[in-house]
Parts: structure tokens; C-alpha cells; sequence
């Protein structure tokens, strides 16, 4: 069972927009069996969108499109469907009372005509009810393959695919069983990592495929196991989870369907009624985004400053000035006054700290670009690392971070 994802709108083909939703789409569709052939990005242009949907009909069993569903001109998708399908425009009577209540009760402005057409609708086609937009759905059939047009916003365009798309796929085709299990390591490269398991990856059925997705500092192991036996499948798949523990159980931190590192860290922080801080300067509130990021993360984050300047270590965390003098603010003892002073200043009983060279030029301190010092302070000590990530800036930065949450993951499970 194949799909293929067309996303319309010059937008995203000119780079003003990046093109988040093929890929929530093409999760969604894996996790019920259904493969995505081909994602492709189209213009806002007739002749662009009708050879897109020809192409996608002759290899495909599914074609979901987004965008170009908005009241204005430039949004052409339900015309061109309606050519394609030698169709017309119809009312939806529920679709306008939809959209007259969402006026009524959300926005302070007239409902006028342009939002009117809003619920014109190809009469062939079954209408998706989306309940945070104006634009409807609209699943159309042709000779035993499936249409589906969505909005191209991607709150509403995943509403429909969760709550209308997949409950209809799994209704009207049999698609076989996919498992996807993903291992999440780290502190270990991709050469590295695929020496340690190349006899175990030698031995893998037939029917389970595996997949190395490095990055900054991480490696994912992805298994996919496809066929008709969903017991058998499951048994097989974390069996061979067992056998990868045995052989890189040191460098395994969790597995992808937990989510991120922080969201392991932020259960953990939850679960022992722990509280946690940050002083962050080279990561630039990036720790802090990627908890916030995360619902209920209230339950056990206190706060955090970002303390880029060095007067603000100072005057902020009460960094002494000799310490400063003495060794810079990229040096272990300030990144450990700042975690201390971070602490004290939110009364956390946890606390991460930041400070490095993340480039291009050294900044107020002389150390080599890409070095990086993260403190951790913990109810009755603190320490620090050294690393040195490289001559990118975002690079280290993004490595910082995710080296940032392992350090407090491995430090909050001692405890």
C-alpha cells in the first residue's frame, strides 16, 4: 500500500516556508502500513497541480494533498480538483454554519462573501470536518484509489489526518502490520557504533530492516519489521532489542516512541519531585526552549537566565570578578559558579550551566572555537565537563544542548 504527499504553495518551493507537514503526514501513514512513495512540493499553478495528480494516481493507492485551500484567489486547489474529477462546486450547508459560528464566537470581524466560499465543495467528494479552520477536507475516490485534499495549516491538516484520514484508511484497505522501533544512543559515532553490532546487523530476518540516523553527538537505530503477524513481528523486534542491550547497553539512553532526552529528563525530574534551573550563555536559551517546548514542564522547571555577557555572570549569578580574571569565562570554575549561583538564585535542587566559544571569533575569552564547559549542580555538589564540538557554530550549539541533558539524566538517575 503506497501514498504519495503533495504540498502545494510557492511558499515552499521559494524557502519562505519549510514543509513540516509531509512529514507528520508520512508518520501517521507508517504507523497504520501505508509506505509514502514520493513526497513532492507543487505551485500554486493549474497545469503544475493536474500533472502532479496524474503521476501520483499511476503509482500510488493514495494521494493526500495540502494547501491551497484559503478564501482567496491565489488558493486554486479546489478548482483544479474539480477539473480533474469533472466536477463542479457545491454549498455545504454544514460547512457554512461551521464557519459562521467560528466568526460568531472567535473574531471580531464581519463574515463576508470571500469567507462564504469557504464552503463550496466539489459535489463528489466527502467532506472532512475541520474543526480549528474554515477550509474543510475532502476525500474523493476514483477507480479504487484514494484522494484527500487538507488545509495547509498544519494544526488543522494534522486534526484531520488523526481524527478523519487514518480512521478512514484503516477502514477501507487492509494494509499489513509495521513496526517501527527506534534505539536512541549516545557518546558513540556511527563507524564506531556499527563495529560494535555488525555481527548481530549480519544476522537480522529478512524481514527487519535497519537504519543508522546520526546526529550531533547521537545515533538513532531504527528498526522496521513489515508483515502480516503483528505477535511475530513484536516478539522478533524486541528480541533483537534484547540482543542490542547486551552489546551497546552502555551507550542506550531510551527509545524514540518516549520521545526526546527531555522528555525522559523531565518524566525523571517529575517522577523523584526534583526541581531544576539553568544559566545558560553559549547555548543561548536553548536548554531552556527545549523544556518549555514540552507540556507540564512547570511541575519541576524553575526558571533560567541567559547570562551572555560577562558583566551579567557577575551581576546576575554572582560569579566573582577574580575567578573571571583568573581563568575566563570559558573555564570549568565559571561554569561551576554559575550552576552554584543559578541554583541559589531559583532554589532549585538541580541546576545546568553554560559557557563556551561556539565561534566564529573567540569572544572575551582566548579558548579554541568550539569549546564548550557544562556544569551541573546537584543537592550537595557540583562539577563540570570540557568538550569541544567543532568549528560550527550551530553545530556546537545544538551539541551542547543535547550534551546538556545528558549529563542531568545520568546525574538525576544516581540519585
Amino acid at each position: 500500500m503506497y501514498a504519495e504527499v503533495i504540498t502545494i504553495g510557492d511558499e515552499i518551493l521559494i524557502g519562505q516556508v519549510v514543509d513540516t507537514n509531509s512529514s507528520y503526514i508520512a508518520k501517521a501513514l507508517n504507523k497504520v502500513g501505508v509506505q509514502v512513495y514520493q513526497m513532492t512540493s507543487v505551485q500554486d499553478e493549474r497545469c503544475h497541480i493536474l500533472n502532479a495528480l496524474k503521476e501520483a494516481e499511476a503509482r500510488v493507492d493514495i494521494v493526500i494533498l495540502t494547501g491551497g485551500l484559503g478564501p482567496t484567489k491565489d488558493d486554486i486547489t479546489k478548482h483544479v480538483l474539480c477539473e480533474y474529477f469533472d466536477d463542479e462546486l457545491i454549498e455545504d450547508t454544514e460547512v457554512l454554519s461551521h464557519i459562521e459560528a467560528l466568526f460568531s464566537k472567535y473574531l471580531s470581524v464581519p463574515l463576508l462573501d470571500v469567507n462564504k466560499r469557504q464552503a463550496l465543495v466539489p459535489s463528489s467528494s466527502k467532506v472532512l470536518h475541520n474543526k480549528y479552520g474554515t477550509a474543510p477536507g475532502m476525500w474523493f475516490e476514483k477507480k479504487g484509489k484514494v484522494f484527500i485534499s487538507l488545509p495547509g495549516v498544519p494544526f488543522e491538516m494534522k486534526a484531520l489526518i488523526t481524527n478523519e484520514v487514518v480512521p478512514r484508511i484503516q477502514q477501507k484497505f487492509n494494509t499489513p502490520y509495521i513496526l517501527h522501533k527506534t534505539i536512541l544512543t549516545y557518546g558513540v559515532g556511527e563507524s564506531a557504533l556499527a563495529d560494535r553490532i555488525a555481527d548481530w546487523e549480519d544476522h537480522l530476518p529478512k524481514f527487519i530492516k535497519l537504519a543508522y540516523l546520526p546526529n550531533l553527538g547521537k545515533v538513532r537505530l531504527r528498526l522496521t519489521a513489515r508483515g502480516e503477524r503483528k505477535d511475530a513481528i513484536e516478539l522478533e523486534v524486541q528480541q533483537q532489542v534484547e540482543a542490542l542491550h547486551h552489546l551497546i547497553g552502555d551507550v542506550i539512553y531510551g527509545y524514540e516512541e518516549e520521545d526526546s532526552i527531555e522528555l525522559l529528563v523531565a518524566d525523571l525530574f517529575t517522577e523523584k519531585n526534583k526541581t531544576l534551573s539553568l544559566a545558560e550563555s553559549c547555548t543561548g536559551g536553548k536548554i531552556a526552549q527545549a523544556i518549555t517546548d514540552l507540556p507540564g514542564a512547570s511541575k519541576y522547571f524553575r526558571g533560567g537566565v541567559v547570562t551572555y555577557a560577562t558583566d551579567t555572570k557577575t551581576d546576575v549569578l554572582g560569579v566573582p570578578q577574580p575567578i573571571i580574571d583568573k581563568y575566563s569565562v570559558v573555564s570549568r570554575e565559571v561554569a561551576e559558579a554559575m550552576a552554584s549561583g543559578v541554583k541559589k538564585l531559583y532554589k532549585s535542587d538541580y541546576a545546568i550551566a553554560t559557557t563556551g566559544n561556539a565561534g566564529p571569533t573567540k569572544g572575551d575569552s582566548d579558548a579554541d572555537v568550539g569549546t564548550v564547559f557544562i556544569a551541573i549542580a546537584t543537592p550537595n555538589t557540583v562539577f563540570s565537563k570540557m568538550y569541544n564540538f567543532g568549528n560550527h557554530r550551530e553545530k556546537v550549539v545544538n551539541k551542547a544542548v543535547n550534551k546538556a541533558f545528558e549529563l542531568i539524566q545520568k546525574e538525576i538517575l544516581k540519585n
